[in-house]
């Protein structure tokens, strides 16, 4: 799907926004008829619900009012119109409703008309009545199919083909900067940097007196480029490092323990998210004494990588339906499982916090292990991300989004909107939690009802309906609670099996 990249000012001199001073140049039809033909082409047969190129394009036509609203296009009859008080400005026929590079021509016409005829739109220039184009289309469709213009979306990758690093993190001492963490498999790791080094020179510059973030910056650059560090060791013996800079994902997996639990925070998925999860456990395991319950903490986890959820939930149970997405595309619809999985913990008990900021590929994995009997879910109702975008390089070199396929949890509820109904709800205060722990370790659970209701949810919801069924347990920040809480189900375990609501 994606294509060679332009360069920037390549596609920024396609449609006239180089400068200013070059607002007045003629809108470059021919480009921008192959940019609407290609997005019509990707999204009418992939979007969640059916929608064709010339509904498609009608909709987007509604961009050109949006800047300027003297200006109007729609379908009248057999013709579309482009039409200033009540003047026709310029018509098309409509072509047949599937045709899209028809259709992006027609647009590209009635925008190259607009053009000419608006010194509003020629001061906003090309780029903008694209991106106008585009947000109209999609603020029919979903809040995250989307369209990138150029620069930013070559800006982003000129970025990550760059950004190759050392792979350790630095902190200021009284004796200067010293190694406080560093990366496993990273470059700095393999070239026998050690925690505790303190960094000497860098290429045979000395880092004494350098802010942290200069000397991070130096050790930054192309992928392969190699840097020569002095460090002194904790014993005190200087000895030379080279190494070569690599892409080193960032850190995204937190261990710690706390009152007997293993703590592993999740900030995100990232490509070694899992990978990195599954260390952390082994890790946090082999290490006495053994801890009353792992704690996955995804508060704040605003999601990434579908396919490392998938992978990290199969870290912690044995088989099962983990997710399904279904869209109208067959490549869209798939069912996530484990076949043989192997859980890390060997039954453990497993405690998930959430809160309002968990989303997305988070709330997939919270989802899962809840609906697998394996979890429990403390904190309160999530975001409600649960759809999936698939993506194109359209000819401009600008990127464009399509949600594709809505998520499934395990027991077929829709993520989308309504989020994760935790089995134990802090969001109420510290009096309605402590309530409730209560009556958990009595052997009833307040929240089941609320969870059996929103499990069997099935889409399309409404907002209306998602919102009744999140009211029990109402979005909040995470705050001390959800880990006191989390404590006490590792703690007593009666109160543990009342919450799991299998």
């Amino acid at each position: 799907m994606r294509q060679a990249l332009f360069a920037l000012a390549c596609a920024l001199a396609v449609l006239g926004l180089t400068h200013p001073a070059h607002a007045a140049q003629n809108f470059d039809a021919a480009m921008a008829g192959r940019v609407f033909s290609a997005a019509l082409s990707f999204a009418a047969p992939r979007t969640l619900d059916p929608a064709t190129p010339a509904r498609l394009t009608l909709w987007g036509l509604g961009g050109i009012a949006t800047l300027d609203p003297a200006l109007t296009a729609a379908a009248q009859g057999t013709l579309v119109r482009l039409v200033t008080g009540g003047r026709v400005l310029a018509a098309r026929p409509a072509p047949p409703p599937d045709d899209a590079a028809a259709w992006g021509r027609l647009a590209a016409a009635l925008n190259a008309a607009a053009y000419d005829a608006s010194p509003r739109l020629r001061r906003a220039g090309g780029q903008a009545m694209l991106q106008s184009f585009f947000d109209e289309m999609f603020s029919h469709l979903d809040p995250y199919s989307r369209y990138v213009a150029p620069a930013p979306a070559e800006s982003v990758r000129d970025r990550l083909s760059v950004d190759a690093g050392a792979g350790f993190a630095l902190v200021h001492r009284a004796d200067g900067l010293v190694v406080a963490s560093i990366v496993p498999g990273g470059p700095a790791g393999d070239a026998g940097v050690r925690v505790g080094d303190r960094l000497l020179s860098i290429d045979h510059v000395s880092v004494r007196g350098r802010s942290r973030a200069r000397v991070e910056a130096m050790l930054t650059g192309p992928q392969g480029a190699e840097r020569r560090l002095v460090v002194r060791g904790l014993d005190g013996v200087v000895r030379p490092v080279p190494l070569t800079l690599a892409f080193v994902p960032p850190e995204t997996v937190f261990p710690s323990r706390h009152a007997g639990l293993l703590l592993l925070r999740v900030a995100e998925f990232d490509g070694n998210t899992a990978q990195r999860l599954s260390e952390a456990v082994e890790g946090g395991l082999a290490a006495k004494p053994m801890p009353d319950a792992v704690v996955l903490d995804l508060r704040g986890n605003r999601g990434g990588l579908l396919r490392q959820a998938v992978t990290s939930v199969a870290l912690f149970a044995e088989s099962g339906v983990i997710a399904s997405t279904a869209g109208r595309d067959p490549q869209a619809t798939h069912d996530w499982r484990i076949d043989g999985g192997g859980d890390l913990t060997h039954g453990l008990k497993l405690i998930i916090l959430v809160d309002a900021r968990t989303a997305s590929a988070a709330e997939i994995m919270a989802a899962a292990l809840a609906d697998l009997g394996r979890a429990v879910v403390v904190g309160s109702s999530t975001l409600g991300k649960g759809l999936v975008q698939t993506i194109t390089t359209l000819p401009d070199g600008g990127e464009l989004y399509v949600t594709w396929s809505r998520v499934l949890a395990p027991r077929l509820w829709p993520i989308q909107m309504l989020g994760v109904m935790p089995q134990v709800c802090t969001s109420g205060g510290e009096l309605e939690t402590q309530h409730e722990l209560a009556d958990l370790d009595g052997g009833h659970n307040d929240m089941a009802a609320p969870v059996a209701k929103t499990r069997a949810a099935r889409p399309p919801l409404s907002s209306a309906e998602a919102l009744e069924l999140r009211l029990p347990c109402p979005a909040a920040a995470g705050t001390d609670l959800d880990l006191i809480a989390a404590t006490f189900l590792a703690k007593h375990p009666a109160a543990y099996n009342a919450a799991l609501i299998k």
